[in-house]
């Protein structure tokens, strides 16, 4: 358990950073999952739209920390290949 002023105040501010990099990470993939629904329902409009919007959010996660830039990327490159394959 914590003893000093400083120890109590970090685990209280890292369960608050937890919270919010948790909520973070969560709108990322509600945002990715919208774009996998369309691509799996075959509407190339729909998906195009939603990666449109998922790319910022991802860039967002990066520079916010709770993603790293290889990962984003990754993900971003993935989902653009599949909606390529789609046409």
């Amino acid at each position: 358990m914590a003893n000093t002023p400083q120890a109590k105040k970090r685990i209280r501010r890292n369960e608050r950073r937890a919270e919010v990099n948790g909520a973070r990470v969560s709108r990322i993939r509600t945002f990715v999952k919208k774009v996998e629904a369309a691509l799996a329902a075959g509407d190339k409009a729909a998906a195009t739209t939603a990666l449109a919007a998922v790319q910022p959010e991802l860039a967002r996660g990066v520079a916010k920390g709770v993603l790293h830039k290889n990962t984003a990327s990754r993900k971003f490159s993935r989902l653009t290949k599949r909606l390529t394959a789609l046409a």
